[in-house]
C-alpha cells in the first residue's frame, strides 16, 4: 500500500498537481503519512506543492550503487519547497552550473538502469 501511494504522489507531480500533507499545526509531510511525524496530529490534509523549490544541498555520483550503475554521473539534490523537503535528481542543467540556492521545479523521470519512476528536479527558468 505504501509504494502505491508513493505511485499516486509521484504521478501527481509529473501531472503538475504535485501535493505535501499538512496537519493543523502546519507541518508538512510527505505521503504515505497516517499522521503528522512531528506532533502527531492525526488529521492531515492535501496542499498544493509550491510550483518552485531551493536546492539546500547536493552531491555529484561518480560512483553509484549497482541499482544506478548506469545514470551516472547524477547529481542527487535535497530541495526545500515550502514546508517540506524533497530528494531527488537534477536534470536539464550541467552538474558545475548547479548552486546551493537555486530554483528548481519538482518533475518525474526514469532511471536509466532500472526504468523505474524518478523524482528529478529542473532549473526553474526553463
Amino acid at each position: 500500500m505504501a509504494d502505491a501511494e508513493y505511485d499516486d504522489w509521484l504521478a501527481a507531480i509529473g501531472d503538475g498537481e504535485g501535493y505535501y500533507l499538512a496537519c493543523p499545526d502546519g507541518h508538512g509531510s510527505l505521503p504515505p503519512r497516517r499522521s503528522c511525524p512531528h506532533c502527531g496530529a492525526a488529521e492531515l490534509t492535501e496542499e498544493p506543492l509550491p510550483a518552485t523549490g531551493e536546492l539546500a544541498t547536493f552531491s555529484e555520483v561518480h560512483v553509484p550503487a549497482p541499482r544506478f550503475a548506469d545514470d551516472a554521473p547524477y547529481v542527487t539534490a535535497i530541495a526545500t519547497f515550502g514546508p517540506v523537503r524533497l530528494t531527488g535528481i537534477v536534470r536539464g542543467v550541467e552538474s558545475g552550473a548547479i548552486d546551493l540556492g537555486m530554483e528548481v521545479v519538482p518533475d518525474v523521470g526514469e532511471s536509466e538502469t532500472t526504468g523505474d519512476t524518478l523524482l528529478v528536479f529542473r532549473p526553474a527558468d526553463h
